[in-house]
């Protein structure tokens, strides 16, 4: 019983020192990766405008700012949905971090805090939008494209 259960171990081990097509096709690609970087390097990016810029943008999305919430129609032609707050909100955007990673590297789904598991990828963005009637804001789930500015633009009521 010994004997099998050691060359049970020791197949099971041998097993994972065998190459399959995949791992050695990963592994050829990520030595060619290397080369490529050690021949040609990273570019001289020296300014970073585009990081600055990217910065400037989170951090104004962050205030609470008064905004304007169009759509679009066939044409191009924006009409107004609603006075807003805020740049709206992508609704498959997630609260808490969609995989929690158990032993040995297995990521498993989690849960929002609502205990609803949000998909991937979804049409559609939630906008507070400011109810003419109560004055009050209100979150609204807009399905076609979105056009969300921090003043008026031109378009057609």
């Amino acid at each position: 019983m010994k004997n099998l259960i050691f060359a049970l171990i020791a197949s099971a081990g041998l097993a994972g020192c065998l190459e399959n097509s995949d791992s050695k096709q990963n592994r050829q690609q990520e030595e060619l990766s290397m080369r490529s970087v050690e021949s040609v390097g990273l570019p001289g990016i020296t300014k970073f405008q585009e990081k600055r810029t990217l910065k400037q943008i989170l951090e104004l999305r962050d205030k609470e700012i008064a905004t304007y919430s169009y759509t679009q129609d066939m044409n191009g032609r924006l009409h107004l949905l609603c006075k807003s707050v805020g740049y709206g909100i992508p609704y498959a955007t997630q609260y808490t971090n969609p995989m929690r990673y158990a032993s040995q590297g297995l990521a498993l789904p989690q849960a929002d805090p609502n205990g609803l598991f949000s998909p991937a990828s979804a049409d559609g963005t939630w906008v507070l939008c400011l109810n003419p009637e109560t004055k009050q804001m209100s979150p609204v789930l807009v399905e076609p494209r979105l056009v969300v500015s921090p003043f008026p633009l031109a378009a057609v009521q």
